[in-house]
């Protein structure tokens, strides 16, 4: 018989305590400590687990560190190219992947996706919709493998029971808040469960080398629910950004045991599912059929993918007395950064004007080298002169107003080269060692941003 345990769980943290606080000794939070009942597992009960170990008794022991090999696990190519991009190359046998984003925003919808369409036994588990919901969302996806198999159930023990009689090759999860354990007197969602289920579904993945999907959802800032235990503990962390009613999706890499962190997949959701993107920059180019003020072409950095996207500017006279400043895509604080640089450098007079910038495609860009064409597109804008739709712009502006080099200069020109681009101004420090012969692109330096307006608003 299973031995229980009373034992208090802040909340917010996951902390634990052998008595109730009041306020948390590790995150400060007040009335955050709940009692929780756990039953611990006894030597027979861990025995009688049939997934538990190879069956035969071995016990695990250590090696050299010399004599590991990498680079021999063979991985799983799913049919989703998107998807292999930011798992580093496919999926390792054994890992356990979380993947969190908003309601609604499609995270079912792609592992069910992947669930039909991979060549291989998946079993998919699902805590929220019943098999008939499943079924309708299935009917809609492009055809696949037959090889699926559905699981409506939220106790771990059975789960991990059905997965052992049925052999899959892939164990997808939805979601990790509804799962709960038999060992914990708690209700699902809570810390100690989220913890426990995660634990659980983590050994299961390491001893038989299947590997595991796991679905989580996000609180109000954005973060993952649960314990932060949770992201610590997982090969692979994806966030599934976008607005629900924005069509395009963006799938990203925050943590990756078995590849870069810096790689992004771009998704289209249509009625039949999602459609991987494949050229991100004429998806975030606008098409449009005459030259407007306030748009410039930055090309930009995700990871190892060049991508060009366009920023768009408006700069009008402010009605009221505080002069409005709204971003969208871009960091807040780096937008008044240039406008105090274009001010203080340039004579530009943003004070009593309203700026709004906004990036096309609902993407969010953090690559220090969209500065010079956000900094164009704000002169464009408030001199009502508009930008050649076939100039793009690579640099970081510094607080001098000079213009510093970026990484990877070379993508970044050959990307707006293929794109039919016919000039590109980048910082003069990016010249040195620059073949610029190769390209088919004129390419043009510059070193202040004073220099800017000498070159397009003549």
């Amino acid at each position: 018989m299973a031995k229980s345990k009373v034992i208090f769980f802040c909340s917010s943290c996951g902390a634990s305590a052998p008595k109730w606080l009041g306020k948390c000794p590790h995150c400060g939070e007040w009335n955050t400590y709940q009692e929780e009942v756990i039953q611990k597992e006894t030597v027979a009960e861990e025995k009688r687990r049939s997934w538990a170990g190879n069956g035969k008794g071995e016990s695990v022991k250590a090696v050299p560190l010399t004599n590991i090999q990498t680079g021999a696990t063979p991985r799983m190519i799913t049919p989703d190219g998107e998807l292999n991009r930011v798992l580093g190359g496919g999926i390792v046998p054994g890992s356990l992947v979380l993947i969190g984003g908003q309601p609604g925003i499609g995270k079912s919808t792609l592992l069910l996706q992947v669930a039909v369409q991979l060549p291989a036994k998946v079993l998919y588990v699902s805590g929220e919709e019943s098999e008939e919901q499943i079924k309708m969302r299935a009917d809609r996806l492009p055809e696949g493998r037959a090889d699926c198999y559905i699981l409506t159930e939220t106790n771990t023990s059975k789960i991990l029971q059905q997965a052992q009689d049925i052999q899959p090759q892939l164990l997808i999860v939805d979601s990790i808040q509804t799962m709960n354990s038999p060992h914990l007197d708690s209700a699902p969602g809570g810390v100690s469960q989220v913890r426990e289920c995660a634990a659980e579904l983590l050994r299961f993945a390491k001893e038989t080398n299947i590997p595991v999907f796991l679905i989580g959802h996000i609180n109000k800032e954005g973060d993952i629910a649960g314990p932060k235990l949770l992201e610590h503990i997982v090969d692979c962390v994806l966030q599934f950004e976008g607005d629900r009613h924005n069509t395009y999706r963006i799938l990203r890499t925050l943590k990756n045991r078995f590849g870069s962190t810096d790689e992004m997949g771009i998704y289209e959701m249509r009625a039949e599912g999602l459609r991987e993107v494949s050229n991100p920059s004429e998806l975030l180019l606008s098409q449009k059929d005459e030259e407007l003020s306030g748009c410039a072409v930055a090309g930009t950095m995700e990871g190892m993918r060049p991508m060009l996207i366009e920023t768009q500017a408006l700069v009008s006279k402010s009605v009221y007395g505080t002069p409005q400043r709204s971003a969208t895509g871009f960091d807040m604080r780096r937008l008044q950064m240039l406008l105090a640089v274009l001010e203080k450098r340039c004579g530009y007079y943003f004070s009593m004007n309203d700026v709004f910038l906004n990036l096309a495609g609902g993407i969010r860009v953090e690559d220090p080298a969209i500065d010079l064409a956000i900094v164009a597109s704000l002169i464009s804008s408030l001199l009502d002169v508009s930008i050649p739709s076939n100039v793009c712009f690579a640099g970081e502006v510094g607080l001098s107003g000079e213009i510093r080099a970026v990484s990877r200069i070379e993508q970044r020109i050959a990307e707006a080269d293929r794109l039919g681009f016919k000039e590109m101004y980048i910082s003069k420090y990016n010249a040195k060692g620059l073949d610029t012969k190769k390209f088919g692109i004129r390419v043009m330096t510059l070193g202040k941003v004073e220099e800017l307006k000498g070159a397009l608003f003549v």
